[in-house]
């Protein structure tokens, strides 16, 4: 999901007013926020937002192509994982850091039992794998700062990057001697850590505008 660098704190000039009945004019002009109070905008907001550093940054929706290709990846995914013990989820999950960075990764995987950040009943502390479809405006973002916030979880395995200019996938893996590498073309496909395989062509197959 594509994020919008401007904060909620600098969207509007000083003593302009809150024009979208779903915005908290009282804390609309606050320079840093608190998590709680992050998180009573959140339950208010039919837009998602992240939050890191006292900071709220609204998440633009993506393209229909963004969004095919998020859907592909869990129609992939999900029969290969029916009866294990990991589990896709949607943009809709919400996952907290250990640095604080809070957000909704595209597509997020989970083995075992979910484990809820102490502080938002409704945010996992736990992936296993996460997935972003990359775009223009987010691809330098999603592939640094996001990833090392990432990868500061403890259970997290790969990170996989979904490229939106050509029919590759890049996956991040977790090893003893730290991170590797692996980018995939169509043509072949990668076996993740998660008991599944992701088929480059089949992924954009299965994402591509259908023909008449």
């Amino acid at each position: 999901m594509a994020r919008s660098f401007t904060s909620i704190a600098s969207a509007r000039p000083e003593g302009d007013t809150c024009n979208n009945p779903w915005e908290m004019p009282a804390l609309l002009h606050k320079l840093n926020y608190t998590y709680a109070e992050y998180l009573g905008f959140e339950a208010s907001s039919n837009v998602k937002h992240e939050f890191l550093d006292g900071q709220i940054y609204a998440m633009a929706g993506g393209t229909p192509e963004h969004a095919a290709l998020a859907a592909a990846v869990i129609t992939l995914l999900g029969p290969q994982l029916l009866g294990g013990e990991c589990r896709p989820y949607n943009s809709d999950l919400r996952v907290r850091t250990p640095t604080g960075l809070t957000t909704y990764p595209d597509v997020t995987v989970i083995c075992g039992p979910r484990e809820i950040d102490g502080a938002d009943p409704l945010a996992v502390t736990n992936p296993t794998l996460i997935v972003e479809v990359l775009s223009r405006s987010t691809e330098e973002y999603d592939s640094g700062d996001k990833f090392e916030h990432y990868k500061t979880f403890p259970s997290l395995h790969e990170y996989v990057l979904v490229s939106h200019h050509e029919r590759s996938i890049e996956v991040r893996s977790r090893g003893e001697d730290g991170w590797r590498t692996t980018v995939v073309h169509e043509g072949a496909d990668v076996a993740l850590s998660i008991g599944a395989r992701l088929d480059v062509r089949e992924l954009y197959d299965a994402a591509a505008e259908p023909s008449r």
